[in-house]
């Protein structure tokens, strides 16, 4: 009976961040309804503090269902590719094939709260800025390794690069709202592609049909 509610308590805290997450994706976590989120999931507004003690404790269980989301659609696969350029690639690709999936009414979470609360100080400014140093450090991590099995330039800079890329992936989330018409997608896919191409010892790695699935219009 105990493991029963245990596991009822679990998809329900599940479901309550799930549909967190896809609304902060648009409002924010501050402009968050708590009211409509409860609406939404038809419990009481009380209800959802039997499983945080606060808005607070709300916030960062939100932010680190979100980071655990990016892990699972965006990181994960790509750590499937082998090492070098073409990881580095997925990283970038799968991030445009998860805007693009309409997974979040908001595109992305994380480009909505970074705003939101980078003059923010406080434990879930904390937590935001740690998710993006940790993204910043595996694109810049992938990079690094890539130029060790010399697929990238030994010139490369890492941590530029990883930067870059980050720019970029960031760009899409509010072009992509305003210019509905792909052209978002389609030029981020390409910048990216581009600049590691030229950065490779050998560009045909990065010709794989597999490989460049999610830029196939590009």
């Amino acid at each position: 009976m105990t493991d029963g509610r245990l596991a009822r308590g679990e998809r329900t805290r599940r479901s309550v961040l799930d549909a967190a997450v896809a609304m902060a994706s648009v409002e924010g976590l501050e402009g968050l309804s708590l009211a409509r989120l409860a609406l939404t999931l038809g419990v009481s507004k009380s209800g959802l503090f039997t499983h945080w003690p606060d808005k607070q404790h709300l916030q960062l269980a939100i932010v680190e269902h979100a980071s655990r989301m990016w892990a699972e659609h965006i990181i994960t696969p790509a750590l499937a590719q082998p090492a070098g350029v073409r990881r580095l690639w997925a990283l970038h690709a799968n991030r445009l094939a998860f805007y693009e999936s309409g997974t979040l009414p908001g595109g992305c979470f994380f480009a909505t709260v970074e705003h939101e609360f980078d003059d923010w100080p406080g434990p879930v400014r904390d937590a935001i800025a740690g998710i993006l140093h940790d993204w910043l450090a595996l694109l810049a991590g992938v990079a690094a390794r890539a130029v060790e099995l010399d697929e990238l330039r030994p010139e490369t800079d890492p941590e530029q690069l990883a930067f870059e890329i980050q720019a970029l992936g960031e760009s899409v989330v509010t072009h992509m709202r305003l210019l509905p018409d792909g052209r978002a997608l389609r030029h981020a896919r390409r910048a990216v592609l581009d600049r590691l191409r030229a950065l490779s010892t050998d560009p045909t790695v990065l010709a794989d049909p597999t490989i460049l699935a999610g830029a196939a219009s590009s």
